[in-house]
C-alpha cells in the first residue's frame, strides 16, 4: 500500500476543509481505512449502475490507499477486473485488499443484500434522480441517462469523506438519504421520465477542462445519443498534480494536453468534436466568427469568465467550485437577468499576480522582481529558491528541484501543490482554494446536465444558480436567485453591448 504520488495536492485540498489539519495525522487516518465498495450483477448489468461504479472508482482511488473490491455474484466478479484496472491507473501503488480485510467504511451498488458492520452509503439512482440512503438498497436505473448515477457517487464519496473525518468537520454528519432530481434540483420529485435521446445541442463550446470541465467531458461521454458539434478550448497540459481531481486522468495522461483528454474520452460518441489548445481570447481573434450560440465555462477565475460573457454568447452555464460549495449558474444577456459577469464583478482592490505570488512566498519585499520573472520568464536561480526556504523554516535542499523553473511553475508546484506545506507538515497550508474530487465533479455533472437540458428544452429553471455543499447534510433548498448588478458598471447595463446583443441574436430580444 502506497499514497498516490500526488497526495500533497490532495492533502492541500484536505487543509482547507479540515480543522487542526497536520499532514502527518491526515495520512495516517487514510492508511487506516479500508474503504468497501460492494456491488452485484444488477449493477454491471445496468448502464446507470456502471456509470456509478466508474465514478465512486475515480473518486475513491484519488484518496484513499486501499479498496475492498466486493463483488456480490459471478457477474460481478467478471466486472472486477475492470474496476481494479481503472483503480490501478489512478494511483498504481493503491491496495486493492481482499473482501477479509475489515472495512471501515462501505459504499453499496445493486440490488443485493450486502452484510456490513461499519458506516455504509447504498447508492443508486433512476435517470435524473440521483439516490442514497444510509438505510437500504436503493438500485440503478435502466436508462442512458448519466446524471444521478454519476451524482449519487459523489454524494456517496462526500459523505464517506465526512464519516472518516467526521471530528474535523463542522456539521459534517453523514446524509441518512438523498432523492435529488439533477433535473429540477428538487428532492423527492418524480420526473416523469423525461429523457433527452437523439438531442441536438448545435454548436457548443466547452471552455476550460480542468476538474470541472473533467467532470462534465465525463457525463457527456455517457450521453452517446446527442448530436451536434462539442468545441473543446483549453491551453494547459496534464500536470501530476491534477490527478487529484480530475477525474478523467490517469498516470498515463500527465504532460498532455487537456483537449485531447477530453476527446478521447468522446471518441464513442455521435458529437462531432475539436479541440483547440489555445486560450479563450486567443481562440475567439483566430476563429473569426463571433456567433456563440451556447458555451459552456468551466473556468477557474473571475477575468476569464468576464472575458467570455464579454463576446457576448448566446446563452452560457457557468460552474464553480469554492471552498464551502460549489454550483451551476445559468445566463442569458438581455433577459434582465444576472449576466455572467454580474457575478464575478471584483469589489475593492484586486491584488496582481505579482503582489499574490510574493505573499504566498512570503517575500512581499521581492514583489518587484517577481513581476520582472512573470514578464520575461526568466527561471529562478539559486539564491531565489533558498531565499524562499529561509522565509518558511525548511531545508533549502527540498526545493532544489525547482532551481532553473519559470517562477510561477515554482510556485504551482512547491506552494498550490503541496510541497511547502508537507514540509511544515500543515503548518503552512495553501492559501487558494483547492477542492476535493468528489465536489469538482459534481460541479461538472451538474454542468453538463444543465448543457444537455438548456439543448433538450427540459431547463425550465427560473432561478439563476443552483449550489450544493457537499461538507454537510444536503440542503432541503438549493437554488439562489442571483440579483442583476445595479451598480452600472456591468456590461449587461451598457446599451452598446446590449445592442451588439440584440444584433446578433434578435430573438433573444428582452420582453
Amino acid at each position: 500500500m502506497a499514497m498516490a504520488n500526488f497526495m500533497d495536492r490532495a492533502a492541500s485540498a484536505a487543509s482547507r476543509v479540515l480543522t487542526n489539519f497536520k499532514i502527518s495525522a491526515f495520512e495516517d487516518r487514510l492508511a487506516a481505512q479500508v474503504i468497501g465498495v460492494s456491488f452485484d450483477g444488477a449493477a454491471v448489468q445496468s448502464p446507470e449502475g456502471r456509470a456509478s461504479l466508474d465514478m465512486i472508482i475515480r473518486l475513491l482511488s484519488r484518496l484513499y490507499p486501499t479498496i475492498a473490491l466486493r463483488p456480490l455474484d459471478a457477474k460481478a466478479k467478471d466486472h472486477g477486473p475492470i474496476l481494479e484496472f481503472l483503480a490501478k491507473s489512478i494511483n498504481p501503488e493503491i491496495e486493492l485488499a481482499k473482501t477479509r480485510k475489515a472495512v471501515t467504511v462501505s459504499v453499496v451498488v445493486g440490488s443485493s443484500p450486502s452484510r456490513t458492520k461499519c458506516p455504509t452509503f447504498f447508492i443508486g439512482s433512476d435517470g435524473w434522480r440521483a439516490k442514497l440512503s444510509s438505510r437500504g438498497l436503493v438500485g440503478s436505473g435502466e436508462s442512458m441517462n448519466p446524471f444521478g448515477a454519476g451524482a449519487a457517487s459523489c454524494f456517496a464519496a462526500a459523505n464517506v469523506f465526512r464519516t472518516v473525518f467526521a471530528d474535523q468537520l463542522d456539521q459534517g454528519d453523514a446524509d441518512e438519504l438523498i432523492d435529488l432530481s439533477m433535473l429540477t434540483y428538487a428532492q423527492g420529485t418524480p420526473d416523469s421520465g423525461r429523457g433527452f435521446e437523439g438531442t441536438d445541442i448545435g454548436e457548443t463550446h466547452l471552455v476550460g477542462l480542468g476538474a470541472i470541465g473533467n467532470g462534465a467531458i465525463w457525463a457527456l461521454a455517457r450521453t452517446a445519443s446527442l448530436k451536434g458539434s462539442l468545441r473543446l478550448v483549453d491551453h494547459e497540459e496534464v500536470d501530476l498534480s491534477n490527478l487529484q481531481r480530475y477525474v478523467l486522468a490517469g498516470q498515463c495522461d500527465v504532460g498532455s494536453p487537456k483537449v485531447d483528454l477530453a476527446r478521447a474520452a468522446l471518441a464513442d460518441t455521435a458529437l462531432e468534436v475539436s479541440a483547440h489548445c489555445a486560450k479563450w481570447d486567443v481562440y475567439v481573434s483566430d476563429r473569426n466568427d463571433w456567433m456563440f450560440e451556447r458555451v459552456a465555462v468551466a473556468l477557474d477565475n473571475a477575468p476569464d469568465r468576464i472575458a467570455v460573457q464579454g463576446a457576448l454568447p448566446k446563452w452560457i452555464v457557468n460552474a464553480w467550485t469554492q471552498e464551502l460549495d460549489l454550483g451551476v449558474s445559468r445566463h442569458g444577456f438581455d433577459d434582465g437577468r444576472a449576466c455572467l459577469a454580474c457575478l464575478y464583478l471584483p469589489h475593492g482592490k484586486i491584488k496582481d499576480e505579482d503582489e499574490k505570488m510574493a505573499e504566498e512566498l512570503k517575500m512581499p519585499e521581492a514583489q518587484q522582481e517577481i513581476r520582472d520573472l512573470l514578464q520575461t520568464n526568466r527561471p529562478v536561480d539559486v539564491g531565489f529558491v533558498e531565499r524562499v526556504a529561509k522565509a518558511f523554516d525548511i531545508p533549502s535542499e527540498a526545493l532544489k528541484e525547482f532551481v532553473g523553473q519559470s517562477v510561477r511553475s515554482f510556485h504551482q508546484r512547491a506552494i498550490c501543490g503541496g510541497i511547502v506545506m508537507r514540509l511544515t507538515d500543515g503548518a503552512q497550508p495553501v492559501r487558494a482554494v483547492v477542492p476535493m474530487s468528489f465536489q469538482s465533479a459534481l460541479a461538472g455533472i451538474m454542468l453538463a446536465a444543465d448543457l444537455v437540458k438548456h439543448a433538450s428544452g427540459l431547463l425550465n429553471l427560473q432561478t439563476t444558480s443552483t449550489r450544493i455543499n457537499l461538507l454537510r447534510p444536503l440542503a432541503s433548498h438549493l437554488h439562489d436567485p442571483k440579483a442583476k448588478d445595479t451598480s452600472g458598471r456591468c456590461i449587461c447595463a451598457d446599451e452598446d453591448f446590449l445592442a451588439a446583443y440584440r444584433r446578433k441574436y434578435p430573438s433573444c430580444r428582452a420582453r
